[in-house]
């Protein structure tokens, strides 16, 4: 996994994570089978709203999901997970970039500050915080604990 900040501030009413999925195996990897998770604090009790503003692969070849963590652990109560609706990926290929936005139903703000997945660099690097699953195993990263 890899991930950017297109967000502007980390204390707005929106988290903006960048995402892209990297095929490090040796062989076609089945886009269906891949779950992607970005860990973060709902900084309260409002419904967070998902939005896809753009993706390489198109918007409507992605699923996504706030998901409660049914324990909250430090830096994080829930995560954005992202699915794919087909499609595979080849060895040492990527899906392109992901731009995904997050906000409030009441459009309080967050705090990313205090969120497990947030990072600040402005370009694709690889990230341990952000995970993914490949037919329900843990493929890459750590999950917060």
């Amino acid at each position: 996994m890899q991930y950017k900040n297109n967000g502007g501030s980390a204390t707005d009413g929106e988290i903006r994570p960048g995402l892209q999925v990297v095929n490090t195996g040796t062989g076609t990897l089945n886009l269906s089978t891949v779950k992607v998770r970005y860990y973060f604090t709902r900084d309260g009790s409002a419904t967070v709203n998902v939005f896809c503003d753009y993706a390489q692969l198109g918007c409507g070849n992605l699923t996504t999901a706030v998901v409660s963590l049914p324990t909250p652990v430090n830096g994080a109560d829930a995560y954005l997970e992202i699915g794919f609706t087909g499609g595979t990926l080849a060895a040492g290929a990527n899906t392109g970039e992901m731009q995904l936005r997050m906000n409030k139903s009441d459009w309080s703000s967050f705090n990313e500050n205090n969120d497990y997945s947030y990072g600040t660099a402005t370009a694709f690097a690889d990230a341990t915080k952000v995970t993914a699953y490949v037919s329900g195993t843990l493929s890459w990263g750590v999950i917060p604990s």
